[in-house]
């Protein structure tokens, strides 16, 4: 393969341009022919990663309890690789989304948005967010209502709601909706998607429509941001 320039083009560089040919497909369907290019970086990795393990059936994104309920518990993993490839493909970077993937060794892990709780909630927002549980835990779903108390402690918080201020992007202020709504926190739901406008922006609810088909049937995650889209009408928005 050569460039116009009569350019040998190396096998790695070739690579790339499959990936992000690839990757900018995927993105239309994801979002329907919708342009994705409005939503930030860590929107469009979540998407294609889900997309990733949904068309290709790989990766540890759940587990059955002893109910027969599918249960999202730390996270999405891929072989690191295949997750570094994805990345570049959308123009980013593991290394600067530390927020959200998780790398250990040969595996990165999308982390869940109840694993993001004290990045997302806490005072220090540069936080990476880590387990206090094991994997396997069966209560490592349920960790995040606690975290929510515990920051809430923190913030010296004496009304029993949240105080802190939407997330800086699109992602972000869905998973704080999908936490406090599986948190049973609906006034600080109401809070977020009214009074600080979060619900007014059209990306919020196309990102929130396009991860409702992307989280895996059954599992937690999904049932969180059907909730936030459920609250749609009832709000007005």
């Amino acid at each position: 393969v050569e460039k116009a320039s009569g350019e040998k083009v190396e096998l790695k560089e070739y690579l790339e341009e499959v990936w992000a040919a690839v990757s900018r497909e995927a993105m239309n369907m994801i979002f329907e022919g919708a342009d994705a290019s409005g939503f930030e970086a860590d929107a469009r990795l979540t998407a294609m990663w889900l997309w990733t393990l949904k068309t290709t059936a790989n990766g540890d994104e759940e587990e059955i309890d002893d109910s027969g309920t599918t249960k999202s518990l730390t996270g999405y993993s891929l072989e690191y690789d295949a997750a570094r490839k994805i990345a570049q493909g959308l123009g980013a970077h593991l290394d600067n989304l530390s927020h959200l993937v998780e790398t250990k060794g040969d595996t990165a892990t999308l982390l869940s948005a109840s694993a993001r709780t004290r990045y997302l909630f806490g005072k220090d927002a540069t936080e990476t967010p880590k387990g206090k549980r094991k994997k396997k835990d069966p209560q490592m779903h349920l960790d995040f209502s606690g975290e929510l108390n515990r920051i809430e402690e923190e913030s010296g918080s004496i009304t029993g709601e949240l105080t802190g201020k939407p997330g800086s992007t699109v992602l972000d202020q869905l998973h704080q909706c999908m936490i406090l709504f599986a948190a049973g926190r609906g006034e600080a739901v109401k809070r977020f998607l009214v009074e600080e406008g979060v619900g007014r922006n059209p990306l919020f609810w196309r990102l929130a429509q396009a991860l409702s088909a992307l989280y895996p049937m059954g599992t937690d995650e999904k049932r969180w941001v059907d909730g936030v889209l459920a609250r749609k009408k009832g709000l007005g928005l």
